[in-house]
């Protein structure tokens, strides 16, 4: 639980290196909160909807749903920095998930990669 929660006590701090398992735990967290919030709208739209569409409870909680996921963006790139910068590449490689198609898979990639060993330009190593 706690590498899930770390990326958000370092809410936008785009310096240093982050583990691959803070990157992945931090990603798990984020599809089950999709995911808990998705059910919970789903159930939501089924029990207390009509013929005019989902009701007021269902609305709301995806209102929230948005809510949490815009607030999970400035985590999630900042974690994803600190994850290249731990392989010793700038963060400004973020963007080629830009580039369509194969960037978000280069990034992906990158992501699975093991970081370099000892220090790097960016801090020291995070395993240690």
């Amino acid at each position: 639980m706690e590498w899930m929660l770390l990326p958000l006590k370092r809410y936008a701090d785009f310096n240093g290196r982050s583990r691959r398992k803070e990157y992945w735990m931090f990603a798990l967290m984020q599809c089950l909160v999709l995911f808990v919030f998705g059910g919970l709208f789903a159930v939501a739209a089924l029990a207390l909807g009509n013929e005019n569409g989902p009701g007021v409870l269902a609305w709301l909680i995806c209102a929230v749903m948005v809510i949490v996921c815009l607030a999970l963006i400035v985590p999630g790139i900042a974690v994803t920095v600190r994850r290249l910068h731990d392989q010793d590449k700038s963060g400004w490689f973020y963007l080629i998930s830009l580039v369509p198609y194969v960037g978000a898979f280069v990034l992906l990639v990158f992501m699975c990669i093991e970081g370099t060993p000892g220090p790097n330009q960016y801090g020291e190593n995070p395993r240690q």
